[in-house]
């Protein structure tokens, strides 16, 4: 049996992404989770609750990003857009961010010699994230075919994105079916003590629990 590395960060889709994992692989799967200055820190405990869940070493990656700029979500001048998406790429896009992820999630898999990394991309009801359609993951798997030892081997580091084609109520059902800790997850882009309900990604989760007809079991 493979094992595993899940880009984990405590959200709904990667959440699902974790349960997938942990269902085809003997052992628990890696989880790695980025602290790269985002606008809010309750992602980070969610992580190591999913983690915790299924048994799993948990790393933390430290990234200082909230220098960079250019994003809502690690500088604070920038407000997070209200009222779902709108035409463009929208203000809480961060450069780089999923390149970076993969980056260091492919060098951790070979280091462990681990067989394949997960992570929760979706390009069906998202927010327009350029790294987040198949295009980008295709380009990352030539990465690990060329730019690694195990890819050079013959044997490259798989890259997996099984929810990358699902709509929001799929995966929120996928979740269910799989007994992944919805209940854990969170995915407000604002932060605070409760999900602020107006974002982005507030609204695509609502969207995908009433699209279901399942209840959200995270608190309100």
């Amino acid at each position: 049996m493979p094992g595993n590395l899940v880009v984990l960060s405590g959200g709904l889709d990667s959440t699902v992404c974790m349960a997938l994992a942990e269902q085809e692989a003997s052992a628990p799967p890696l989880a790695l989770t980025f602290d790269y200055s985002q606008r809010q820190h309750t992602e980070l405990d969610r992580s190591a609750g999913v983690a915790g869940h299924y048994g799993s070493e948990h790393l933390v990656v430290h990234l200082d990003a909230g220098g960079w700029g250019g994003s809502a979500l690690t500088d604070p001048s920038i407000e997070v857009p209200s009222g779902g998406s709108t035409d463009g790429i929208p203000a809480t896009y961060v450069p780089a961010r999923n390149s970076i992820f993969l980056s260091v999630a492919l060098g951790v898999a070979e280091a462990r010699d681990l067989d394949a990394v997960w992570i929760g991309v979706n390009a069906v009801d998202f927010s327009g994230y350029p790294d987040c359609r198949p295009e980008f993951i295709e380009a990352f798997r030539q990465v690990a075919a060329t730019g690694q030892r195990r890819g050079v081997e013959g044997r490259p580091v798989q890259i997996r994105t099984p929810l990358i084609d699902a709509t929001k109520s799929e995966i929120v059902r996928l979740g269910v079916a799989t007994g992944a800790p919805l209940h854990l997850t969170w995915s407000c882009y604002r932060g605070g003590d409760h999900p602020c309900g107006d974002c982005d990604a507030c609204l695509l989760r609502r969207r995908g629990f009433t699209e279901a007809g399942i209840a959200d079991p995270a608190p309100a």
